[in-house]
């Protein structure tokens, strides 16, 4: 492996084709603005690093950061590349993270707009991030300990695992497929309207018209806290240990809660049943609160 340390560059694709370089306290910034630093790269290895230019990992395969600085100005960090680990690093760069595939985040700092479209095997763990349109269209996706904060999240996404996340965050989950949440805060606005195979389970669930027109949805010991107009025209199984403010035309199915503030059934096709008590279903009665 060849070392580059203590070095800045700030020329057009200043390591073009790299196959086996490890570069360290290395910053990629100045005058002429170059871009592109390791495009076409095999097997990089970047530390303690600072990034400043534009698209600077582009179609690489084998490719490992650790504590090192991404800026706003780095926008389009990681497009089309393989085999990626990511550790303690900051990304700050709008559009990061583009159809790449095989990817590990570990206690990273993201703030970044559009990030993660079309990735395809990703976990992500121990970071925050705050961004809009996250994850789009991605698939096969593991986030653990992830506290993210933004607009229209993992939109189109399919095969994805959150545990212990805490997600504020206004759309999520729209027309997203077999996707398995446990042990997490999920806060927004129209949370996961037309998803199919969406499972919750353990988790607390805040804001308005949450599960409408959703296929296969199951909540399993959920509290749903200030959610009004909920599961509208959806297929759902739900057990609910707290209150739901209103429930409006479920299709199928039951949804069982502690306690329904109002239950609106006006449409002639809704069909979902609606149960009250404290105990799973089989031990409760019909709710009469329309």
């Amino acid at each position: 492996m060849k070392i580059v340390e203590n070095q800045n560059f700030d020329m057009e694709r200043a390591l073009y084709g790299s196959d086996g370089v490890v570069v360290k306290n290395c910053s990629f910034d100045g005058p002429k603005d170059g871009e592109s630093a390791f495009k076409e790269g095999k097997n990089i290895d970047a530390e303690h690093c600072f990034f400043n230019l534009r698209y600077p990992f582009w179609h690489d395969l084998g490719l490992t950061i650790t504590d090192s600085e991404m800026t706003e100005f780095c926008r389009a960090a990681l497009w089309y590349s393989e085999d990626v680990k990511i550790t303690d690093t900051k990304l700050h760069g709008i559009k990061a993270l583009r159809e790449c595939s095989d990817v590990l985040i570990r206690n990273c700092d993201i703030v970044s707009p559009e990030f993660g479209w079309s990735v395809r095997g990703i976990r992500m763990e121990d970071s925050t991030v705050v961004s809009e349109y996250f994850m789009m269209r991605s698939e096969n996706l593991a986030f653990q300990n992830v506290d993210f904060k933004g607009k229209y999240s993992f939109q189109y996404i399919k095969n994805a695992t959150f545990e212990d996340c805490i997600l504020d965050t206004k759309d999520a989950f729209w027309h997203s497929e077999n996707v398995t949440v446990k042990d997490s805060v999920v806060k927004g606005e129209y949370l996961a309207w037309y998803s199919d195979g969406l499972t919750l389970m353990n988790c607390k669930i805040l804001g308005t018209q949450p599960f409408c027109y959703c296929k296969n949805l199951k909540l399993i010991d959920c509290e749903m806290v200030d959610t009004d107009l909920a599961f509208e025209k959806s297929e759902v199984e739900a057990y609910i240990t707290t209150k739901v403010d209103s429930i409006k035309n479920p299709l199928s199915g039951w949804i069982q809660a502690l306690e329904v503030g109002e239950l609106i059934m006006d449409d002639e096709n809704a069909k979902g049943k609606v149960l009250l008590g404290g105990q799973k279903k089989g031990n409760c009665k019909m709710c009469s609160c329309a």
